[in-house]
């Protein structure tokens, strides 16, 4: 069984991502299937609950009030119209909902305690809650897990070299605080990148450093294609290479053995035989529905349809159990 590790350095990380492909993807998938059921994709539906009028700069984002993207702002989304969403994506396969806002950070206000109420409903519906609210602190990241949210989402984007091209509104030890937050709250860590963003291929081996070395793997890693989004900064941004993002989900799968990596943004620009790549490479996790926030995505119809040709299964909720009972003694409970 291969070992978790959280010491991993940055040139046994850069030996892993540079290895001949077709070697990288042959570990990958050998690894998943040392400790995963490599059949069983986790199918997660993400909803907007708070639209637009963000008052971050991060350089990709549509929601960011200073640019003009065609965004309209929205308030918080009425309950019964989260209700109703979470019920169409549980009917689709999903086990998980995510809902984010656009948020910099959490406030004590109604809103928050409408987002509390969202998350009690979801979970009363036998669904995994994962949320995605901008930076929290400690008493937030409690109340959120007191109304048994199972994830929270913080991802750190690029590397602590290449953050303040992208962000300059906060900064890398803000996510990280967060993350402290949430891991203490017992909420599973939900925190991966976006490539795409004119970042280097150290940056992306420095992500990965941080992510694998932090005290416990997050229990998912998504793995972004950058979407560009006319208005945005990184508007004109060519498209990333199927083959990086291969690379890159076979490389967190290796030194991350027992996390999920969640196939995210891009998909929609990807043949089915592009994902099955993704999938070989030890993707085990994907965003199913029309939108991603604001972002065009494949539809359900059209996953299942993948999943039937794969050999593919949706995996059910609450798998490993609630957050912080691990089923065996040193087992990881996946998020």
């Amino acid at each position: 069984m291969t070992e978790v590790r959280h010491n991993w350095t940055k040139e046994e990380i850069a030996e892993i991502y540079h290895r001949p492909l077709l070697d990288l993807v042959y570990e990958a998938a050998t690894v998943h299937r040392e400790n995963k059921d490599y059949s069983e994709v986790q199918i997660s539906s993400l909803i907007s609950i708070k639209t637009g009028g963000c008052p971050e700069d991060c350089a990709y984002c549509p929601q960011a009030a200073r640019y003009n993207t065609g965004v309209d702002v929205h308030a918080i989304m009425p309950m019964n119209e989260v209700i109703m969403a979470a019920q169409k994506a549980k009917d689709g396969g999903a086990s998980r909902l995510c809902m984010g806002a656009a948020w910099r950070e959490v406030r004590d206000n109604r809103d928050f305690d409408k987002v509390i109420e969202m998350v009690t409903a979801v979970n009363a519906m036998d669904m995994e809650v994962c949320c995605t609210l901008g930076m929290l602190n400690e008493h937030q990241a409690q109340r959120l897990a007191d109304a048994g949210l199972y994830a929270y989402n913080h991802n750190l984007d690029t590397s602590e070299e290449d953050y303040k091209r992208i962000i300059t509104t906060r900064t890398y030890d803000d996510r990280l605080k967060t993350l402290e937050h949430v891991r203490k709250a017992k909420i599973t860590v939900c925190s991966g990148g976006i490539i795409g963003l004119g970042e280097t291929v150290a940056d992306r081996i420095s992500m990965l450093k941080t992510l694998s070395n932090l005290p416990k793997h997050p229990e998912s890693v998504p793995i972004n294609a950058l979407v560009p989004v006319k208005g945005t900064p990184m508007a004109d941004q060519p498209r990333v290479s199927i083959w990086d993002m291969v690379r890159m989900i076979a490389t967190t799968r290796i030194i991350m053995p027992k996390t999920v990596v969640r196939l995210s943004a891009g998909r929609t620009e990807m043949s089915v035989v592009e994902q099955a790549f993704c999938f070989m490479a030890g993707a085990n996790s994907i965003f199913a529905g029309e939108k991603l926030l604001t972002t065009p995505n494949p539809s359900f119809d059209t996953d299942m349809a993948m999943f039937e040709l794969l050999g593919l299964k949706p995996r059910k909720a609450f798998k490993n159990g609630k957050p912080g009972v691990a089923k065996e003694v040193g087992e990881v409970v996946e998020g």
